[in-house]
């Protein structure tokens, strides 16, 4: 058996997850799986597609995440006329210094907020697709490096589709995981009116940790330790995306990497210096559901992505060995 991963690490991982989860707890009520989701992304460096109906909290989860990093927040409200130039900066001439100058768009900062992305063209919507994957933009032929962390939380309504552009599969692999907010129980949403009957919490909310703290935890994950077996595993499920008859398109490759990073990730989390399957099972839906095309077929009989997948879980056999 291998050597696993690194103890220490995996402490450290895990507090630093339950100070900013009890941080953004002050302000979000009801959403502990949202709230671990968009964790495990920041340590992975991920995005995250937040697919819920307005009004369930998505702007105040993004701003809470930001001010427990120390980070800084941008929020961008995707329209149609919403140009490149609106996102990622642009050059202009300074009468004063008599030279251009750099004037830095919206995506220069930690946590960026992409309002109702699918409301953009096209042609705005490629303009992430440089930043979410290379950390960098690029204006006027000069590339620049994008500030660590960085995360793009991008929205959209799932009910609404009158005067969208669905994002196309290109843009949609880039994003590390998918998931909903959804509506807190009862007594969250009494929980949220006294919470916010006199002031936002938010404001007086503080960081917790500072994002260059949060980097360089992310840069050791690698010491997180994950066997063979349950590479095998992720490997495994992603290629049954592949091959089953109700996809017309499965898994990439950058769905494996994708799965097998933020399996590592939610060990970390969990305090575990070494990946479960548990763990992989855990994400499977919301690192592979929106990366997979539904044939016309498994459309027509009301079956969607997760009800596939979670055939293919019951299917593809679980590594049991000691090491794992």
């Amino acid at each position: 058996m291998q050597e696993r991963g690194n103890g220490e690490l995996a402490a450290a991982v895990r507090d630093t997850a339950e100070l900013i989860r009890a941080n953004v707890a002050r302000v979000i009520v009801g959403a502990d799986e949202a709230v671990n989701l968009v964790l495990v992304a920041l340590l992975a460096g991920g995005h995250v597609l937040l697919e819920d109906v307005p009004g369930t909290g998505k702007t105040t989860m993004a701003r809470a995440f930001a001010a427990s990093i120390g980070g800084a927040f941008r929020r961008i409200q995707f329209t149609p006329d919403l140009m490149p130039a609106d996102v990622l900066g642009i050059n202009f001439y300074s009468q004063r210094s008599g030279e251009f100058e750099f004037r830095p768009g919206p995506l220069l900062a930690n946590v960026v907020l992409a309002d109702e992305v699918n409301r953009a063209t096209p042609r705005t919507q490629s303009a992430l697709l440089e930043a979410m994957e290379e950390r960098t933009i690029t204006v006027d032929g000069e590339t620049r490096v994008l500030p660590r962390p960085f995360v793009v939380l991008a929205t959209q309504n799932p009910v609404e589709l009158e005067g969208t552009f669905p994002l196309p599969e290109a843009q949609l692999d880039r994003f590390l995981l998918r998931l909903k907010v959804g509506y807190p129980d009862a007594e969250g949403e009494l929980a949220v009116l006294r919470r916010f009957e006199s002031a936002s919490p938010l404001e007086d909310l503080q960081p917790v940790v500072q994002a260059e703290a949060l980097v360089a935890l992310s840069s050791r994950l690698p010491g997180v330790h994950v066997e063979d077996a349950v590479a095998r595993y992720v490997v495994a499920l992603v290629r049954a995306t592949r091959d089953h008859a109700a996809f017309d398109l499965g898994a990439s490759p950058r769905a494996s990497l994708a799965l097998f990073r933020a399996a590592r990730a939610h060990a970390a989390i969990e305090g575990r210096d070494y990946v479960r399957p548990d763990d992989v099972k855990a994400l499977a839906h919301a690192v592979l559901s929106h990366r997979l095309l539904l044939s016309s077929n498994t459309r027509l009989r009301g079956r969607t992505a997760d009800d596939v997948l979670d055939e293919i879980l019951g299917e593809v056999p679980v590594p049991v060995a000691d090491a794992v």
